[in-house]
């Protein structure tokens, strides 16, 4: 089967099992977004829920994060992976996007990379979900995947991202990243499939003989 019929078929099937997509990281608006983005780095999404459903009565804005200052919020966030350093990176966004871009997020990948704790994955996640711009966020699952169904050689991320956007329509991208973690978490795990053992996999190599050993993101 060739990579572009391949494509055809992951297209339909993730259409027919994930016709919606909504966001599964709880938040208020763009910028408790933007900072449950940043926290569910090595953390769950569950988790990074629990935890924000507080915090963001308290705190739903960039001046009001700002003020809450490091050791509250870190006192919200302390169950996290990494919380410490997560902690000060949201205090420290949230004062930029305070008094430089007056509370509000900024909607470029230039001027949200520039914030602290912001990646190119955190980034792009926000610029589709929130700005409606066409981007194709890579995480683990997406990385996993894509080597599985011989999308990518899996390098790294970025290679991986360039070459989806190469692959899928432009207007499925923020639609399809979503379908695809989706789809990673539920069928499609690092443990609970090889490369031949889910139904999509089965589909789109049905001879597939070796298990395929993926590189990690």
């Amino acid at each position: 089967m060739k990579k572009n019929e391949r494509v055809k078929i992951i297209i339909k099937r993730l259409e027919e099992i994930y016709p919606e997509t909504p966001i599964p990281l709880d938040h208020k608006n763009a910028f408790t977004l933007l900072v449950a983005v940043v926290l569910s780095a090595q953390s769950t999404d569950k988790k990074v829920n629990e935890l924000t459903k507080e915090l963001f009565k308290v705190a739903p804005s960039a001046d009001k994060m700002y003020k809450l200052g490091k050791e509250n919020i870190y006192s919200y966030i302390k169950q996290l992976g990494l919380s410490n350093t997560k902690a000060k990176n949201i205090y420290k966004l949230s004062k930029i996007i305070h008094e430089k871009f007056n509370n509000i997020v900024p909607n470029s990948f230039q001027e949200l990379e520039s914030l602290p704790g912001v990646g190119h994955k955190t980034a792009s996640v926000v610029m589709s979900q929130v700005f409606d711009v066409p981007s194709f966020p890579v995480d683990t699952h997406i990385h996993r995947l894509s080597q599985r169904w011989g999308l990518t050689s899996g390098k790294n991320v970025i290679q991986t991202e360039n070459d989806l956007k190469r692959l899928f329509p432009k207007n499925l991208w923020n639609k399809l990243h979503l379908q695809i973690i989706f789809y990673g978490r539920e069928y499609c795990s690092a443990r609970g499939c090889n490369g031949k053992i889910c139904e999509l996999c089965r589909e789109l190599y049905p001879n597939r003989k070796k298990p395929i050993i993926c590189s990690k993101a």
